[in-house]
């Protein structure tokens, strides 16, 4: 939630998916190249830097690691191909078993080969209790990893498991050089050696992470010789340096990046994302744990408003964690701003206006803070927007700003501006945001939601192939979140990138982006195949 974001088998998965990427991307300006630095080097502006560069801990498992590769990758279209894999893995008849024959001839950055055996070690290591790896149960369907010789893979899976293909994307780390250090600790998290098209040459906290092209990669050598990733937490900041010609591009909220519409040196890319902002409710605490409550405020909060005005239309409003034009959307489980209704919810469940207009029952005041990541232009606005909606309601929300470390311990029992989403499967993200088990497992479940029809429908979702089952299944999960609100969702936000326009991605030339998960940094932005990214000549071509 926080920044700590098969074919036959997936088509009705990558059909949502590709609807969104068909608007993901806009290019608006254009003209002459911007100056930029030197032509075979790239300096990027990003929000957040990971925790750690270990595969082992969580790093890659979505994709585009730059550093390392999975068994597959997701085009651009976020359909799946192979990567470290020869081919798609063929898939038992009942759904059990899936086989991967392996590219021959892939070397990790140190020159070692690539066998089976890293992929058995990676899985094995990260579904080991002992490992630090916060998405563990996005595996749980795995029974075992064998390798066959050293070019063949075989999953074994505990039940059907629908999108179980789109799992391994997870990067491959070596097991020659992972497996000889302590796996949480070890310099492997901060120096890692892997397959991609990159290799690390330095990483200075909270200011940069730079790369260089790996020469002898698979893929090819990448034309982009030196990449380097700016973390510039700050919105403005990010906004002015690009202006300045530090960066060559950098992610940048709506109101920043409109600032760049007239600059014909630039532009300015929109991805289409499964990204959502929304308040924890959390359920330690007395008023924002109340039912009531939440519904009331479910209500109280002008969602179309908050795209028009805080994201300037660059994205739509959210009812839970599935944008409303994907095709697992429960459609009737969208929720009309109806302010009087939230008063009535409230009246009628004792919650009467105080002198100061402020809710109380039972001596209780309806009030309780939110929390909001510090230079996070987005997350503030939504933050002050919600606490002036549920004022009119008769909720006291008090908006504070703090890094996640001052955030994280206050968690349980404060409220907390959050973002997530992960594009594709609504397993992805749903089972780590809502089931039970996982309250308090550090940003998994963040408001402590507990709700049985919902763990209940979460387990049959993700423990068969049957699709009708499955929609079923999260059908009745967005339902259930109309009654029992553990979170107020607020939007679904479209990612903005503004890039000097002077280069070219093959094939077909230009830039483009993928629909996006909440993460966006390292593996995300028109950045996310930046090996294949080529500079134009002066007249406007790749050369």
């Amino acid at each position: 939630m926080a920044a700590r974001s098969v074919r036959r088998a997936t088509a009705a998965i990558l059909t949502g998916a590709a609807a969104l990427a068909a608007a993901a991307c806009s290019n608006p300006g254009g003209g002459a190249a911007g100056s930029g630095g030197p032509r075979d080097s790239a300096v990027v502006g990003i929000a957040y830097e990971p925790e750690t560069l270990s595969p082992l801990l969580g790093y890659g498992k979505d994709g585009n690691s730059k550093i390392f590769d999975g068994l597959l990758a997701f085009d651009a279209d976020m359909e799946l191909r192979p990567a470290l894999a020869a081919a798609l893995p063929t898939v038992s008849t009942d759904g059990l078993t899936y086989t991967y024959k392996l590219r021959p001839g892939v070397k990790f950055s140190d020159g070692q080969p690539f066998t089976a055996e890293d992929v058995v070690f990676t899985y094995r290591t990260v579904l080991d209790p002992r490992t630090n790896n916060a998405s563990r149960t996005e595996l749980d369907a795995l029974r075992d990893v064998t390798a066959v010789g050293d070019d063949t893979v075989v999953f074994t899976l505990k039940y059907p498991y629908a999108p179980f293909a789109r799992r391994t994307v997870l990067a491959i780390a070596p097991e020659h050089v992972a497996g000889r250090q302590d796996v949480n600790t070890g310099p492997f998290t901060t120096k890692p050696v892997g397959t991609g098209p990159y290799v690390l040459t330095g990483w200075s906290k909270g200011e940069k992470l730079t790369f260089e092209a790996n020469p002898a990669y698979w893929g090819g050598a990448p034309a982009v010789k030196k990449f380097t990733m700016a973390v510039i937490k700050d919105d403005d900041v990010r906004a002015t340096r690009l202006r300045a010609g530090d960066l060559d591009a950098a992610i940048l909220p709506p109101a920043l990046a409109a600032g760049f519409r007239a600059d014909k040196t630039k532009r300015t890319y929109r991805a289409a994302t499964y990204d959502y902002r929304t308040v924890t409710l959390p359920t330690h605490h007395q008023v924002a744990g109340d039912v009531a409550v939440r519904r009331a405020l479910d209500l109280a909060v002008d969602r179309r408003t908050m795209v028009d005005k805080i994201l300037e239309g660059a994205g739509k409003p959210a009812y839970g964690p599935v944008p409303t034009d994907s095709p697992w959307f429960a459609k009737g489980t969208e929720r009309r701003h109806d302010l009087a209704g939230a008063r009535k919810i409230l009246d009628e469940a004792g919650w009467k206006p105080g002198p100061d207009g402020v809710r109380v029952r039972n001596g209780v005041r309806a009030a309780f803070p939110l929390w909001y990541l510090s230079g996070d232009k987005l997350r503030q606005d939504h933050a002050l927007a919600y606490a002036s909606d549920a004022k009119k309601a008769g909720i006291a929300v008090t908006t504070q700003a703090g890094t996640w470390e001052v955030i994280e311990p206050r968690m349980k029992t404060d409220a907390v501006l959050a973002g997530g989403g992960s594009p594709g499967d609504p397993d992805f993200d749903q089972y780590l945001l809502l089931k039970s088990g996982l309250a308090g497992d550090g940003f998994n479940n963040m408001a402590r939601y507990t709700d049985p029809t919902v763990d209940r429908a979460l387990e049959d979702g993700r423990r068969t192939n049957d699709l009708t089952r499955r929609r079923a299944a999260y059908d009745t999960v967005q339902r259930q979140l109309v009654k029992n609100p553990g979170y107020t969702f607020l939007t679904h936000v479209d990612h903005l990138y503004v890039v000097d326009d002077r280069w070219d991605a093959t094939p077909g030339g230009g830039l483009r982006t993928q629909v996006e998960p909440h993460d966006h940094g390292l593996g995300s932005g028109p950045w996310w195949n930046i090996e294949d990214w080529k500079p134009k000549s002066a007249g406007g071509t790749a050369k």
